[in-house]
């Protein structure tokens, strides 16, 4: 089984259907670290009213009651796709279950459209797995899939998975691409979903970036995100300024060439800015 092809990226709606049919906003609404409900609410109102239909957070943010706040403000759920994450310290199975409950009750929703495990913590991670599988046929969640998960991980989980994960939610950005993790992906059909694509403002370290901008009028951000795009990944980046917020959905009335994707893709260092998935939480 492979991941679906990306869709002609040609607007902010543009969307990838996952293996179990669930269309995605390829380009999303990142909340991490807007924790301050004065910060947050709206952050993501703005997002929301600039067109965004994805938003992304996690119990650990302590966000989920602010997320939920801006979306009833904007009164239109249905038009929504909302990414939720289940947390370290809920990984035995009834911790897990409610640990969902949790997350909805804060949201104010009766289910999200995306649950996913935010880190492996080792290997041990079987009986959360099965309560998410739970709570996808419980219909609080219509997909289910991974955060920071790399090969291993996932040989194990989908040697015992009865549900495979469809999304794996990972740190991507010029400096660290992780290949084998994208083959795997293709592999199996597991759509990749880039955190960090902005490697946490270190674009201003890599003249390559300023050229290609300038070459297209944009700034070094709108380009990042466009080649995470053009490199079939949905994407998250966040913001509290709403005229970020904007520029950042700016990404659509211009394409890279073969030659500047080529450029950006040769800039690979294996070289992360966040936690290692193989120590994080062991």
């Amino acid at each position: 089984m492979t991941a679906a092809a990306p869709p002609p990226l040609d607007s902010l709606d543009a969307a990838i259907t996952l293996p179990n049919g669930v269309d995605m906003p390829m380009l999303g609404f990142g909340t991490w670290q807007l924790k301050d409900p004065d910060v947050c609410v709206p952050a993501v109102r703005a997002a929301l009213d600039a067109g965004y239909k994805h938003l992304d957070t996690a119990l650990i943010y302590g966000n989920e009651t602010s997320v939920g706040k801006a979306v009833k403000e904007h009164g239109r759920r249905d038009e929504l796709f909302i990414t939720t994450k289940l947390w370290n310290e809920h990984h035995a199975y009834d911790d897990a279950l409610k640990g969902c409950d949790e997350s909805l009750k804060n949201l104010g929703v009766d289910h999200v459209d995306l649950y996913l495990m935010h880190w492996p913590c080792g290997m041990d991670f079987l009986d959360a797995w099965r309560a998410m599988e739970k709570c996808l046929e419980q219909g609080k969640t219509r997909a289910i899939g991974c955060s920071n998960f790399l090969v291993p991980h996932f040989q194990k989980l989908l040697d015992e998975a009865d549900v495979k994960p469809v999304v794996n939610q990972f740190e991507f950005h010029a400096w660290l691409q992780q290949p084998e993790l994208l083959k795997y992906h293709d592999d199996h059909g597991i759509v990749g979903e880039a955190w960090s694509p902005l490697m946490r403002g270190h674009y201003n370290d890599i003249p390559e970036i300023g050229d290609i901008a300038e070459a297209h009028g944009k700034s070094r951000v709108q380009v990042l995100l466009r080649w995470v795009l053009q490199r079939g990944l949905v994407t998250i980046p966040r913001s509290s300024k709403p005229d970020h917020i904007r520029a950042n959905a700016e990404v659509f009335d211009f394409a890279l060439t073969d030659d500047q994707m080529n450029t950006l893709n040769g800039l690979d260092q294996n070289k992360r800015l966040g936690g290692d998935p193989m120590t994080l939480g062991t």
